[in-house]
């Protein structure tokens, strides 16, 4: 809104239109301000070290709102020039100084924000911190009941404000670790709570002890995770050493290879071989591994022997076109280029089979958990022989598992992934020995229940890791198979040439500076709509019904083809747009589809004019899509083609404005019990369940296990007596 404004052309007249334009986008940069800077104020009084400097920036804030308010006031004025007020008119520089200035001060607001959540973050930690130590030292069940139940409320916090932390993160690498730090801390609290009851039945058991400390150990090192991904640093000023992958080696070095189409000077042919070598030096935790099959290992082994050939062909015709640039030297270039390419991938196909291979064998014969239910049974029974035997084989599935996670982290695809790979190595790692150490417990205290308990909780999260591996098992294969990532296609680059055969032929045209100067008014008209509809949607209480869906995808949309105008945005070609625009009128229809359905409920005067305006909706949409799909051709036509687009585009959501209010009132009719609507049928019910479920605090919580948590806390009684 605020360079709409930055950007305003100039002009001798100017239309009522216009200046009623120009009003509304002041006052709601006004409203805006003033809304954001009450929460900056309310953030204030409750953080004293902070007041003075959030209070200042928030009244700059919101005198540069005001200032822009002011000199947008110009809606009444027939003559503003003429007039002794000071609008945008008379003083452009005005405006562009309470731009730089609110911006400043936003930015501001923001960054004491974010320092004051960061701070309540440590703090919390440093009471959960306190708190485990005086757990570590308790010496009776009564004094560890009341430490442990201040513990749990203390966790409770601390995951609310590390979970909102983490929707927060735009690094997904970042959102990743945190989101394992979570996880273990979420599982160590069930763990401390039994291994801590078992320590202090059995005070002078050795192994009851080694679990407990196992424990608590791992729940410090993921607390100080948290803290590292929060303030962005490491202890002692070390960096973080990323992990290296076999497939974000392979990744590097063919864009590297494909670079020497551009460029043939820009790396040397050492460089490019130390970047092979690497590569292949981690094809050998393939080549090594005891589980990797023999077909797997034979196929790795004459890949990486091909690969070394193929580049040094690749380095030899390279080394020829760096001295003589002949038209056949470079269509060796570009062969050797391709064959080097080729092979690298057929290699990240091959690694990428061991390796899930493998894990879907792994977790298929592991599913039983029979050594598990052994352990439990001979741990029972008070069988330290048996014991032992299974605890042998436990720790041969651990390094089975281990190595699994070793090699997948290698074919996992994206930097996340990596991390949940590495996450699961750390868990299984240090899960094992904790089962052992339980199971010993329990065979040598048979009779107590709080041990088998224990037990059982070491059980239930190795099971629950397992799980878990299946579910990063299918992703990383999805990634492999190019299934995921995909963003909603409105909000995504439109691929020209996908949906349509004859947009290949089609040379993309961006408009000129001349162009985006005609269809400005159009654009900031669009804008302005996108707007009012952003705000009908949110009056809405059920945010995923199906209307309010396909609104809020349709002002998207109308929003990215408003910033095409202005040269800006993800439509960067007059074809981009038009395959945007097929995407709306597609969208439109469905929003039909939805009112149709939604009157059929109706009883009530208004349904006519609903299926009226949704007729009308069909009909403009359809009208979209033939403009859309037309063929033209030169620049004038071409520019014609995209007014009419946008301008037909504009006038659905003329037309979107009037129909959600109108939705809405009738929704809202039904609640008040005036019997406006039918029963609601399936389709709405489902929508309506999904969104509550989805988007309560309860539901939020259950990601770290809050919910359970905080009941656990309640309920938590200890019934066995000394």
């Amino acid at each position: 809104q605020i360079t709409t404004l930055i950007n305003h052309k100039d002009k001798p007249k100017r239309s009522d239109k216009t200046l009623q334009a120009i009003q509304r986008v002041g006052q709601a940069v006004n409203l805006a301000v003033g809304r954001f800077v009450t929460v900056g104020e309310a953030i204030a009084n409750e953080n004293h070290e902070l007041k003075e400097e959030m209070s200042v920036a928030c009244i700059e804030a919101r005198r540069a709102g005001e200032t822009i308010a002011q000199l947008t006031n110009v809606a009444s004025l027939d003559h503003p020039e003429s007039d002794s007020h000071i609008t945008i008119f008379t003083d452009k520089t005005g405006v562009v100084k309470a731009a730089r200035l609110l911006l400043s001060s936003v930015t501001k607001v923001l960054v004491l924000a974010d320092r004051i959540v960061i701070k309540q973050i440590i703090t919390s930690r440093n009471k959960v911190l306190a708190t485990m130590e005086q757990l570590e030292k308790v010496s009776s069940f009564q004094e560890f009941v009341q430490i442990f139940s201040q513990f749990g409320n203390e966790m409770v916090e601390f995951a609310h404000l590390t979970g909102d932390r983490q929707n927060d993160l735009k690094d997904e690498k970042k959102k990743a670790r945190m989101a394992a730090s979570r996880a273990v801390l979420e599982k160590c609290t069930m763990m401390l709570l039994t291994a801590s009851k078992t320590c202090l039945r059995h005070p002078d058991c050795e192994s009851a002890r080694i679990n407990k400390d196992g424990v608590f150990h791992r729940m410090r090192l993921a607390l100080e995770q948290v803290i590292e991904i929060v303030t962005d640093s490491r202890p002692n000023g070390e960096n973080e050493m990323a992990p290296i992958s076999i497939y974000s080696g392979i990744r590097e070095f063919k864009n590297k290879v494909e670079g020497l189409r551009e460029n043939l000077y820009f790396l040397s042919k050492e460089n490019l071989s130390a970047m092979l070598e690497v590569i292949l030096e981690h094809t050998e935790d393939f080549t090594d591994s005891a589980y990797t099959s023999h077909e797997h290992r034979e196929h790795i082994l004459e890949l990486s022997k091909q690969a070394k050939m193929e580049l040094e062909q690749l380095v030899s015709v390279w080394m020829q076109a760096q001295n003589q640039k002949t038209k056949d030297l470079m269509e060796d270039l570009e062969v050797a280029i391709l064959k080097t390419c080729q092979c690298m991938n057929e290699l990240k196909r091959e690694v990428h089979s061991a390796a899930t291979s493998l894990a879907a064998d792994l977790l298929k014969y592991h599913t039983d958990h029979m050594v598990l239910k052994a352990l439990k049974i001979t741990g029972v029974e008070g069988n330290l022989e048996a014991v032992a035997e299974y605890t042998c084989k436990l720790s041969e599935q651990k390094e089975q598992l281990v190595e699994m996670c070793r090699l997948l982290r290698h074919v996992s695809g994206t930097e996340p992934l990596e991390i949940t790979c590495i996450h699961a190595e750390d868990t299984f790692q240090v899960t094992g020995p904790q089962i052992i150490s339980a199971a010993e417990t329990l065979a040598l205290h048979p009779s107590s229940k709080i041990a088998k308990e224990n037990l059982e909780v070491f059980c239930e999260a190795w099971e629950s890791q397992l799980s878990d591996m299946s579910m990063l098992l299918r992703e990383i294969n999805d990634v492999f198979e190019g299934r995921r990532g995909e963003k909603r296609v409105y909000l995504s680059l439109p691929r020209p040439g996908k949906h349509n055969a004859n947009l290949k032929a089609l040379k993309p045209v961006k408009l000129d500076t001349e162009e985006q100067a005609k269809i400005a008014k159009l654009g900031l008209e669009l804008h302005l709509l996108t707007s009012d509809v952003d705000s009908e949607t949110e009056k809405w209480e059920d945010q995923e019904n199906e209307i309010v869906q396909h609104g809020q995808g349709m002002s998207s949309m109308a929003y990215s083809m408003y910033l095409f105008t202005r040269g800006e945005g993800l439509l960067k070609t007059t074809q981009d747009l038009f395959h945007q625009a097929e995407i709306f009128a597609t969208e439109g229809t469905k929003l039909a589809s939805a009112l149709h359905a939604f009157s059929d409920q109706v009883q009530d005067d208004d349904k006519p004019l609903l299926l009226l305006e949704a007729e009308k909706l069909i009909s403009m949409c359809k009208q979209l899509q033939i403009t859309a799909k037309a063929s033209v051709q030169g620049k004038s036509a071409t520019f014609t083609k995209v007014d009419a687009c946008i301008l037909k585009t504009r006038n659905v959501m003329t037309l979107l404005c009037q129909l959600l209010p109108l939705c809405c009132k009738l929704l809202r009719k039904n609640k008040a019990g005036n019997g406006c609507l039918k029963p609601a049928p399936p389709w709405r019910e489902d929508r309506i369940r999904t969104g509550t479920n989805t988007h309560t605090p309860e539901r939020r919580a259950e990601t770290f296990g809050i919910k359970s948590l905080e009941n656990h806390v309640t309920n938590m009684t200890f019934l066995e007596s000394k």
